[in-house]
């Protein structure tokens, strides 16, 4: 069964009249193809439009949206019952404290970017919803970071101890993401992650201009995800490239399927994403490394301790168009540099950052929430 369907909860706490459709219209509006037909449309929205339904959200079964939370809550506690409850991120940590008090099972809680968010609610609703994700902060007995950069920042920003912030590195199937069996002929450039200024796709458009000159037969190829409300940006870059005289050698691939990225990322010489804030990991350095592809990252956030923790790449000043421009040379200019990098990447993420390393770390977290559970409730830790 779906709960909390987005069409309802948007437009219910838009319109608080709609709270009183009968099932049969939330249902419709819950339906497959119309969720399918709002996922479509998923540019129209943005933070500055969802302050308020972020603060309710947070607020749980004890805000607008609590009957829709209750109906989820009593659901949970209708099947058979849980040891345990894992709320997928952050922004969903309202539930917890109607979890705990009624279901009497502990909640850890993943977190991953939320931050970045949250940060650009408008300033009205900023504080407020920091302040209501950290209300439910006693109701959640561990929160799961995706790399130690972000247990860190969510540390500060919650205002919890090293203790309650954990950190388990994203892992993911990698059976699909193979090397290819030769370099591309032609230096190629990649990028791999919505075409978005956040995502620093600008900062490598004029790492590219500055380079082409130099390597006058490399190539750039921008891929990644795009709604409508991406094309005045990548519009303006078409523009930025077109005056450069460079559209014969850059290419557009959007929205691809598994089959398409992966070919996408074979493809490449080196990839780089140097996103402009600070992300929480990046899985796009993980799929370009274990399909044998060397990475050019900005020293910052979460990228560049995968970077580390990889060798699997360079490391470059954050925002800096000739400094990014500059490693992206190295590699491809140094083809002993180049392979090593490679190797050493590939080596890593098959070894440390695949699905089963992910489970296994997640599932030992939750078997120490729950000891320490059954200890803090045995007689001997109530004398």
């Amino acid at each position: 069964p779906l709960f909390a369907g987005g069409v309802n909860l948007y437009l219910r706490q838009k319109m608080p009249f709609l709270r009183r459709l009968p099932g049969w219209a939330t249902g419709w509006l819950d339906s497959r193809p119309m969720l399918l037909f709002a996922a479509k449309m998923a540019g129209m929205t943005s933070p500055r439009d969802l302050g308020e339904m972020t603060i309710e959200s947070l607020r749980g079964t004890h805000g607008k949206q609590g009957e829709d939370w209750r109906r989820l809550v009593d659901w949970i506690g209708q099947t058979e019952k849980p040891d345990l409850v894992s709320l997928s991120n952050g922004l969903l940590n309202g539930l917890a404290p109607a979890i705990r008090r009624d279901l009497g099972v502990p909640v850890v809680c993943s977190l991953q970017g939320e931050d970045s968010f949250l940060d650009t609610l408008p300033p009205s609703h900023r504080e407020r919803a920091w302040d209501a994700f950290r209300a439910n902060n006693d109701d959640v007995a561990a929160y799961v970071a995706t790399s130690e950069y972000y247990s860190a920042q969510m540390r500060r920003r919650l205002q919890l101890p090293y203790d309650r912030v954990r950190c388990v590195r994203n892992g993911m199937d990698l059976s699909a993401f193979t090397p290819a069996a030769a370099p591309p002929e032609v230096p190629t450039i990649g990028f791999l992650a919505r075409l978005c200024q956040g995502k620093g796709l600008d900062t490598l458009v004029e790492a590219f201009l500055l380079l082409a000159p130099r390597l006058p037969a490399a190539r750039l190829v921008l891929a990644g995800t795009c709604t409508s409300a991406d094309d005045k940006f990548i519009a303006a870059m078409e523009r930025r490239i077109a005056a450069a005289g460079l559209t014969d050698r850059v290419t557009w691939r959007k929205n691809m399927d598994l089959a398409e990225k992966v070919d996408h990322l074979r493809g490449l010489t080196v990839l780089s994403v140097p996103a402009t804030y600070g992300e929480a990991f990046g899985l796009y350095i993980v799929e370009a490394l274990a399909c044998g592809v060397p990475v050019v990252e900005p020293d910052h956030a979460g990228p560049a301790e995968l970077v580390r923790a990889t060798g699997g790449g360079l490391l470059c000043a954050p925002d800096d168009p000739a400094a990014l421009a500059e490693s992206l040379e190295r590699v491809l200019r140094d083809p002993a540099l180049r392979n090593e990098l490679a190797a050493s990447g590939r080596a890593a993420v098959l070894r440390d950052f695949t699905a089963d390393r992910m489970a296994a770390d997640f599932s030992a977290l939750c078997a120490e929430v729950l000891a320490a559970r059954k200890l803090n409730e045995s007689p001997a830790a109530a004398v």
